[in-house]
Parts: C-alpha cells; structure tokens; sequence
C-alpha cells in the first residue's frame, strides 16, 4: 500500500494536498480504491459549494459498491477533476495524481488536525 509522506489523510481514506496557492487537493487513497475495485464513476461536487469538515461532497461507484466521500477541512469548492470524472478508473491507476476535487480552505490550520502518512498507516491496518 502506498502512502506518500507528503500529504495529510483522513480516518475514512481522504487524502489533501496544500498546493502553493493556497488550495487543497483532495482525492482518495491507494487504500481505498484497492478496496473498492474497479471504479466505474465519480459524482464530484459544484464549484462554488461551501462544504465543513466531513461533509459528504462526492461520491465514487465501483463495480463493488458506492462510497460517499469526505471533505477533509472546511471550504469552498473551486473546481471538480473533470478528467478524472471523465475516466473513472484513472483513480484505479494513480489514486495520489487522479485527484477528485480543489477546496479554498476556511481555516488551512485544519490540516495540521489530519492524520500523517504513519497515523494513517496504523488506522488502515486497523480496517483490515
């Protein structure tokens, strides 16, 4: 299982990414699309919606099953990864580049509340 050290992961297998212009991204982990199979479609979210911390934001639909996704931090969603959307299983390929959706983070300090790529490796083998 991949866990990259530079991103930050949530219990319910989101990954964020702060990008230097302030945005995160957000995507799924290694983790979570092994356990989903192959992905057919992604709902992502509008720009423009404001989500909280753990709002359910999108949805991602594999042959197994559906699985709501979270917003890690709170923000305004200011753009969708058409492309991803567009090929599903890209997520499959490369889980850490297909990224699902870009937030303008309220508060970026939330991110220092998220799981490093060690506590999010004790909390998946948890799952297990």
């Amino acid at each position: 299982m991949s866990i990259p050290a530079d991103l930050k992961y949530t219990k319910s297998h989101e990954w964020a990414k702060l990008e230097s212009d302030g945005t995160v991204l957000v995507g799924i982990t290694d983790h979570a699309q092994e356990a989903l199979g192959d992905i057919v479609f992604l709902e992502l979210p509008e720009a423009g919606r404001v989500v909280a911390a753990g709002e359910e934001c999108a949805v991602v639909e594999s042959v197994k099953a559906a699985s709501d996704i979270y917003a890690p931090i709170a923000g305004e969603i200011v753009a969708a990864n058409d492309e991803a959307a567009a090929a599903p299983e890209s997520v499959n390929t490369d889980a850490y580049g297909a990224w699902l959706f870009r937030i303008r983070p309220t508060n970026v300090g939330e991110l220092d509340g998220l799981l490093d790529a060690a506590g999010y490796e004790a909390a998946a083998a948890e799952d297990h």
